[in-house]
Parts: structure tokens; sequence; C-alpha cells
């Protein structure tokens, strides 16, 4: 990943297809079009590549996120069991709904905790969502049973892990509902852009309506479209679908680069005796959007992370001390800084972040340097930078 890194002809067809017939709206405007549907060709195209049912395009994957848990009936009041190292966009889009997110530890996953998920039920609980950080999972199969024996719903927000499997089955495919982001930094790129993903014929249909206003799409008039109920805008562009469109078609070329690179990289370091590397649950394989390895301490990884910086290796992440993807930083939150009046329901909800530590997670987190996987690297430039890592790590030991 980045899908950018290699747009090409395909990219420019599809765009152009777009660009030549002058629509750009999705929905509507058939006579205009010469027959080109792009997002529901995509839709199409990730059915097939992730062997599910349903598919709903959006225009973010924040937008997936809370359009899934709107589908799944996910509101006001209710918690949302969800990892505390994340992208921010998970808690936003719980909170848009007026449901509290309910951050829990992980362990050496970097997903979360099945114990700490145990502990944080309660009778306001209502979906546990795990996030498949940095391209690999949680414990989809002792998530899925906690599910089952709390008549709670699972939602996999998989937007940095399209490509991992577990199982055999293709993440964001195994619980309840699933998400994607396909925004310009991910391994199949919109732009902008996300999908919602489910095997459930009635998430399908609120998730369709909820993101177009309501929209019930029977017919071929939108016009005399009827809303059974309130719904938003969340819609996707045909421009933004084109460039998606071209790139899922690649995914299995995009995977290919990604797990080569992966390897080289992973080989080099694992003749550190210092290192360990995250574990990825049984079943489970990742995306290789990211090689995740872990130091023997927190002061380690920070001369690490310094020294690749010195040493000009870009796309390695310490998050320990990063503002976007880990509690420690996330003053926004803990202190509900908003630009309008939340709920006290969602306040009282929030309380516990005052208090609650995350020792554990500090420890791994701490100790993490998560590196992105790009897909433009020659052999020589792989072979290169994983003798500039080790040099660097070993100089930091």
């Amino acid at each position: 990943m980045p899908g950018f890194e290699l747009f090409g002809d395909l990219e420019r067809k599809e765009v152009n297809d777009v660009l030549q017939s002058g629509v750009l709206m999705r929905y509507g405007f058939d006579g205009m079009r010469q027959g080109h549907w792009k997002a529901k060709e995509l839709e199409s195209e990730i059915k097939k590549q992730l062997n599910v049912a349903h598919v709903q395009l959006l225009n973010s994957g924040t937008a997936a996120v809370s359009v899934a848990l709107a589908a799944a009936g996910v509101g006001a009041g209710d918690e949302v069991i969800m990892p505390c190292f994340t992208f921010v966009a998970s808690f936003e889009a719980i909170m848009m709904l007026g449901a509290i997110p309910m951050l829990v530890d992980i362990d050496d996953t970097l997903t979360l905790d099945i114990e700490a998920v145990k502990r944080a039920i309660t009778p306001k609980t209502k979906a546990i969502m795990p996030v498949h950080m940095c391209g690999s999972m949680a414990n989809l199969n002792a998530l899925k049973e906690i599910c089952n024996t709390n008549e709670l719903i699972l939602i996999e927000d998989a937007c940095q892990a399209i490509g991992g499997t577990y199982n055999g089955k293709s993440l964001g495919t195994i619980g309840d509902v699933g998400c994607f982001s396909f925004d310009f930094v991910k391994t199949v790129t919109c732009g902008e852009g996300g999908a919602v993903v489910t095997n459930n014929p009635d998430f399908y249909k609120n998730a369709d309506h909820y993101s177009d206003h309501g929209h019930d799409h029977h017919g071929q008039d939108r016009g005399a479209e009827t809303h059974p109920f309130l719904g938003y805008n969340f819609r996707i562009s045909e421009l933004n679908a084109a460039v998606g469109l071209a790139q899922a078609k690649r995914l299995p070329e995009f995977l290919e680069i990604q797990k080569k690179n992966y390897t080289i990289l992973r080989k080099a370091l694992s003749d550190i005796p210092e290192i360990t590397f995250r574990t990825v649950p049984e079943g489970g394989v990742e995306s290789y959007a990211f090689l995740n390895f872990f130091l023997p301490d927190l002061e380690m990884a920070r001369r690490t992370s310094e020294a690749f910086k010195q040493a000009g290796i870009d796309g390695c992440f310490h998050y320990y001390d990063n503002n976007w993807h880990y509690v420690r930083k996330w003053e926004h939150l803990k202190n509900i800084k908003s630009l309008f009046p939340i709920s006290n329901e969602l306040k009282i909800g929030l309380k516990y972040l005052h208090t609650k530590s995350f020792e554990q997670s500090d420890h791994y987190i701490g100790r993490n340097i998560s590196c992105l996987i790009k897909l433009s690297w020659s052999e020589d430039e792989v072979n290169e930078r994983a003798s500039k890592m080790v040099e660097a790590i070993k100089f930091s030991i």
C-alpha cells in the first residue's frame, strides 16, 4: 500500500469513461451515462473479490463505520466496545450516532484483548468492534463466541486490512457487518471512499437506504422513490468509484507485491534476537500492508524510531507518541471538545476515560514499530531498505 503508487492506464480509462458521460453522481441520469455505472461495478467487483453477498459503497471509511452501526441498529446510549489502538475515526463514527465508545486494552496482536472485552460488557453493550489495524486481525472466533453468548453485534473495522483472511474468509465478511476504507493511502484507493459489506440482507437494505437520505431505490424514477426512514448523504461519486474500480481489479497484484516486500524485510529483521513480531491469530493471514515488530522496551523503540528518521527510512511509525492512533494523546476525546453540545448520556458514558489507564496497551504500543509496505519499491530498494533498518536497529540496541 498505497495503491496510488501504481496508478496507470486502467485508472485513467475508468475516470475518462465518467468524464465523457458527464455524470458524476452514482444514482439517476440513466440516459446520459452511456452505460457507465462505476459505483455499481465496483460493488460487484468487491463482492467477487471478498466472496460476500452485499456491498454498499460510501464516501469514506468513517462513513462506512457509522452506516454499519446504524444499519445494525446501534444508536444513542448504546455502548460499542472497541480497541484503544485505532484511527480516531473509529470513535468519531460511534459518537456521531450518539453511541458510547468503550475503549479497552489490546494484546500482542495489536487488536482487542479478549479478556478485556469480556470485562467491558455491561447491560448497555450493543456491539463489539474489532479494528484490524495495520493489516492483521483480532481473534475473531473468540469474539464471535462472546457476541453469540451475549447477543451482541460483531462489526469488523477492516479499513486497514483489505486482502487479509481468517480461516479462509476475507476480513470484513466474518462478523455481522464489515467496513472498509478506500482513502488515498489505502491498498485500494478511490481517493476518498469506503464500503459496508455484509451477508445480512436487512443490514444491507438499511445501509443502502440510510446512506442516500433514506431513498428506497425502487424503480427508475429517483423523484418517485419513497423514504422508509430517515437517512443522510454518504454517497460516493462516480469519479471516486471509477478510480476504485480499476484499483480493486488489481487487488491480487497489489497483495502479491506487498507479501514479497514484507517477506524480504521480515527475514532481514528476524536475525536480530532482540526483535519479536506481532502475533497473528491462528488461521489468520495478514494483508502484508505493514510489518509490525516489538523492541525490548519503550526507550529502545524511541531510539529506533529516531534512528530510522536519521537514516532516511520513511513510513515507519512509533504510535506511542502519535496523536491520531493511540488513546494516550486523545485529549479531545477525553475532554469531549466538541463544536456542538454533547448529550448528557454520552458525557456520562465517557467519564470512565478520566480515570481509566491502559498499562497493558502501553506495554505493546510503547515497544512497537509499524512499517508501511510500499508497492512501488524495486527488489533492490527493498533489500537496501532492509540493510538500513537492520543497521539502525542494531545501533539503537
